[in-house]
Protein backbone atom coordinates (compact mmCIF):
# COMPACT_ATOMS: atom_id res chain seq x y z
CA UNK A 1 0.00 0.00 0.00
CA UNK A 2 0.97 3.13 -1.25
CA UNK A 3 2.73 5.76 1.81
CA UNK A 4 0.53 8.54 2.87
CA UNK A 5 1.74 11.77 0.39
CA UNK A 6 2.07 14.52 2.49
CA UNK A 7 2.87 18.46 1.16
CA UNK A 8 5.55 20.04 2.67
CA UNK A 9 6.19 23.84 2.18
CA UNK A 10 8.81 26.14 4.19
CA UNK A 11 11.01 28.69 3.35
CA UNK A 12 13.85 27.86 5.96
CA UNK A 13 16.06 24.92 3.80
CA UNK A 14 17.03 23.48 7.10
CA UNK A 15 14.04 23.02 8.81
CA UNK A 16 12.23 22.03 5.73
CA UNK A 17 14.82 18.59 5.39
CA UNK A 18 15.21 18.33 9.38
CA UNK A 19 10.93 18.23 9.31
CA UNK A 20 10.54 16.32 5.75
CA UNK A 21 13.20 13.46 7.03
CA UNK A 22 11.55 13.02 9.96
CA UNK A 23 8.11 12.97 8.42
CA UNK A 24 9.20 10.09 6.23
CA UNK A 25 10.74 8.46 9.25
CA UNK A 26 7.32 8.55 10.36
CA UNK A 27 6.10 6.25 7.49
CA UNK A 28 5.05 9.39 5.17
CA UNK A 29 6.01 10.52 1.84
CA UNK A 30 6.95 13.87 1.46
CA UNK A 31 6.84 16.33 -1.20
CA UNK A 32 8.72 20.28 -0.26
CA UNK A 33 8.92 23.49 -2.14
CA UNK A 34 10.34 27.02 -0.55
CA UNK A 35 7.89 29.16 -2.05
CA UNK A 36 4.26 29.04 -2.63
CA UNK A 37 4.33 29.07 -6.72
CA UNK A 38 6.26 25.81 -6.51
CA UNK A 39 4.05 24.71 -3.59
CA UNK A 40 0.92 25.22 -5.73
CA UNK A 41 2.27 23.34 -8.94
CA UNK A 42 3.27 20.68 -6.76
CA UNK A 43 -0.43 20.26 -5.07
CA UNK A 44 -1.82 20.35 -8.71
CA UNK A 45 0.24 17.96 -10.23
CA UNK A 46 0.67 15.47 -7.02
CA UNK A 47 -3.04 15.45 -5.34
CA UNK A 48 -1.37 15.25 -1.38
CA UNK A 49 -3.35 13.58 1.20
CA UNK A 50 -2.39 16.79 3.96
CA UNK A 51 -0.83 19.95 3.23
CA UNK A 52 1.43 21.67 5.79
CA UNK A 53 1.71 25.29 4.88
CA UNK A 54 4.35 27.80 6.22
CA UNK A 55 2.58 31.14 6.45
CA UNK A 56 5.44 33.23 5.51
CA UNK A 57 6.36 32.41 1.98
CA UNK A 58 8.14 34.21 -0.77
CA UNK A 59 6.39 34.57 -4.53
CA UNK A 60 2.44 33.47 -2.56
CA UNK A 61 2.00 33.56 0.56
CA UNK A 62 0.73 30.67 2.85
CA UNK A 63 -2.86 32.11 3.33
CA UNK A 64 -3.26 32.99 -0.43
CA UNK A 65 -1.81 29.60 -1.07
CA UNK A 66 -4.57 27.86 0.93
CA UNK A 67 -7.31 30.05 -1.08
CA UNK A 68 -6.29 28.47 -4.22
CA UNK A 69 -6.31 25.17 -2.89
CA UNK A 70 -9.64 25.63 -1.58
CA UNK A 71 -10.55 26.64 -4.75
CA UNK A 72 -9.74 23.54 -6.27
CA UNK A 73 -10.37 21.00 -3.53
CA UNK A 74 -12.53 21.71 -0.35
CA UNK A 75 -11.47 18.53 1.94
CA UNK A 76 -7.71 18.09 1.63
CA UNK A 77 -6.52 19.10 5.29
CA UNK A 78 -4.64 21.75 5.40
CA UNK A 79 -1.97 22.90 8.69
CA UNK A 80 -0.57 26.28 8.91
CA UNK A 81 2.67 26.37 10.40
CA UNK A 82 4.20 30.34 11.33
CA UNK A 83 6.11 32.06 13.44
CA UNK A 84 3.04 34.39 14.71
CA UNK A 85 1.37 34.14 17.43
CA UNK A 86 -1.46 36.82 17.10
CA UNK A 87 -4.89 35.58 17.46
CA UNK A 88 -5.94 37.30 14.18
CA UNK A 89 -3.48 35.54 12.38
CA UNK A 90 -4.42 32.41 13.58
CA UNK A 91 -8.53 33.49 12.75
CA UNK A 92 -7.80 34.14 9.56
CA UNK A 93 -6.38 30.49 8.76
CA UNK A 94 -9.03 29.08 9.83
CA UNK A 95 -11.41 31.02 8.44
CA UNK A 96 -9.98 30.21 4.92
CA UNK A 97 -10.49 26.59 5.58
CA UNK A 98 -7.12 25.87 7.21
CA UNK A 99 -7.73 22.83 9.54
CA UNK A 100 -5.05 23.43 12.45
CA UNK A 101 -2.52 25.48 13.48
CA UNK A 102 1.22 25.22 14.71
CA UNK A 103 3.39 28.01 15.95
CA UNK A 104 7.08 27.84 15.42
CA UNK A 105 9.26 26.38 17.15
CA UNK A 106 7.14 23.45 16.77
CA UNK A 107 7.58 19.85 18.77
CA UNK A 108 7.88 17.43 15.59
CA UNK A 109 5.70 14.64 17.78
CA UNK A 110 2.64 17.12 17.76
CA UNK A 111 2.77 17.44 13.86
CA UNK A 112 2.96 14.14 12.88
CA UNK A 113 0.32 13.46 15.39
CA UNK A 114 -1.71 15.98 13.73
CA UNK A 115 -1.51 14.83 10.64
CA UNK A 116 -2.16 11.06 11.68
CA UNK A 117 -5.43 12.84 12.57
CA UNK A 118 -6.44 14.47 9.52
CA UNK A 119 -5.44 10.86 7.97
CA UNK A 120 -7.73 8.74 10.18
CA UNK A 121 -10.64 11.76 9.48
CA UNK A 122 -10.06 11.08 5.47
CA UNK A 123 -9.83 7.03 6.16
CA UNK A 124 -6.52 6.94 4.63
CA UNK A 125 -4.65 4.05 6.62
CA UNK A 126 -1.65 5.43 8.06
CA UNK A 127 1.97 3.25 8.59
CA UNK A 128 0.08 0.39 6.43
CA UNK A 129 3.76 -0.74 5.97
CA UNK A 130 4.91 -0.49 9.29
CA UNK A 131 4.68 -4.11 11.18
CA UNK A 132 1.24 -4.36 13.05
CA UNK A 133 3.60 -4.87 16.62
CA UNK A 134 6.95 -5.71 17.75
CA UNK A 135 7.06 -8.50 20.88
CA UNK A 136 10.20 -8.61 23.27
CA UNK A 137 10.24 -10.15 26.61
CA UNK A 138 6.28 -9.56 28.09
CA UNK A 139 4.96 -6.48 25.35
CA UNK A 140 4.26 -5.50 21.93
CA UNK A 141 5.44 -2.52 20.59
CA UNK A 142 2.63 -1.01 18.16
CA UNK A 143 4.32 1.61 16.38
CA UNK A 144 1.45 2.95 14.35
CA UNK A 145 -0.70 3.81 17.02
CA UNK A 146 1.98 4.79 19.29
CA UNK A 147 1.05 1.64 21.99
CA UNK A 148 3.07 -0.24 24.00
CA UNK A 149 1.26 -3.41 25.78
CA UNK A 150 1.94 -5.29 28.34
CA UNK A 151 -0.81 -7.91 28.73
CA UNK A 152 -4.38 -5.93 29.65
CA UNK A 153 -2.31 -2.81 30.36
CA UNK A 154 -1.53 -0.21 27.56
CA UNK A 155 0.82 2.61 27.73
CA UNK A 156 0.64 5.33 25.12
CA UNK A 157 3.85 6.85 23.49
CA UNK A 158 5.04 10.20 22.17
CA UNK A 159 5.74 9.41 18.60
CA UNK A 160 9.83 10.03 19.91
CA UNK A 161 9.52 7.35 22.74
CA UNK A 162 8.25 4.86 20.42
CA UNK A 163 11.24 5.55 17.28
CA UNK A 164 13.45 5.24 20.48
CA UNK A 165 12.27 2.03 21.85
CA UNK A 166 12.25 0.63 18.10
CA UNK A 167 15.66 1.61 17.67
CA UNK A 168 16.57 -0.10 20.59
CA UNK A 169 14.99 -3.35 19.76
CA UNK A 170 16.39 -3.09 16.14
CA UNK A 171 19.84 -3.07 17.89
CA UNK A 172 19.13 -5.72 21.14
CA UNK A 173 22.46 -6.76 22.88
CA UNK A 174 24.37 -3.97 20.48
CA UNK A 175 26.88 -0.91 22.54
CA UNK A 176 24.74 1.86 21.22
CA UNK A 177 27.00 5.06 21.99
CA UNK A 178 25.16 8.57 22.66
CA UNK A 179 26.16 9.83 19.51
CA UNK A 180 24.97 7.13 17.49
CA UNK A 181 21.81 7.38 19.10
CA UNK A 182 21.28 11.44 18.71
CA UNK A 183 22.59 10.79 15.12
CA UNK A 184 20.47 8.60 13.97
CA UNK A 185 16.92 9.93 15.69
CA UNK A 186 17.59 13.59 16.23
CA UNK A 187 19.91 14.20 13.73
CA UNK A 188 22.72 15.68 15.62
CA UNK A 189 24.30 15.24 18.87
CA UNK A 190 24.00 18.82 20.70
CA UNK A 191 23.28 19.38 24.85
CA UNK A 192 19.22 19.82 24.32
CA UNK A 193 19.33 16.49 22.30
CA UNK A 194 21.62 14.53 24.72
CA UNK A 195 19.25 15.74 27.69
CA UNK A 196 15.81 14.75 25.54
CA UNK A 197 17.61 11.41 25.39
CA UNK A 198 17.98 10.94 28.87
CA UNK A 199 14.52 12.13 29.49
CA UNK A 200 12.92 9.66 26.78
CA UNK A 201 15.46 6.74 28.41
CA UNK A 202 14.13 7.83 32.16
CA UNK A 203 10.34 7.36 30.72
CA UNK A 204 10.97 4.15 28.77
CA UNK A 205 12.50 2.24 32.07
CA UNK A 206 9.51 3.17 33.91
CA UNK A 207 7.19 1.68 31.44
CA UNK A 208 9.66 -1.28 31.14
CA UNK A 209 9.95 -2.20 34.69
CA UNK A 210 7.21 -4.52 34.99
CA UNK A 211 9.39 -7.29 33.40
CA UNK A 212 13.09 -7.33 34.64
CA UNK A 213 13.93 -9.20 31.62
CA UNK A 214 13.69 -6.35 29.53
CA UNK A 215 16.38 -3.32 30.58
CA UNK A 216 18.05 -0.15 29.19
CA UNK A 217 21.75 -0.88 30.62
CA UNK A 218 23.81 2.58 31.13
CA UNK A 219 27.71 2.57 30.02
CA UNK A 220 28.97 5.36 31.55
CA UNK A 221 31.02 7.88 29.51
CA UNK A 222 29.69 5.78 26.22
CA UNK A 223 26.08 4.90 25.94
CA UNK A 224 23.36 2.03 26.05
CA UNK A 225 22.82 -1.67 25.94
CA UNK A 226 19.10 -2.98 25.37
CA UNK A 227 18.38 -6.57 26.42
CA UNK A 228 15.36 -8.87 26.11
Amino acid sequence: MEKPLILYVEDDETLKFITSENLERAGFEVISATDGIEAWNLFTAEDPDVCVLDVNLPKLDGFSLARKIRETDKDVPILFVTAKTLKEDKIEGLLLGGDDYLVKPFNIEELILKIRIFLRRSGISVNADLPESIRFGTFELDKGNLLLRQGEKDNLLTFREAELLEYFIQNKGRLMTREQILEALWGGNDYFAGRSLDVYISRLRKYLSPDPSVKIENRHGIGFIFKA
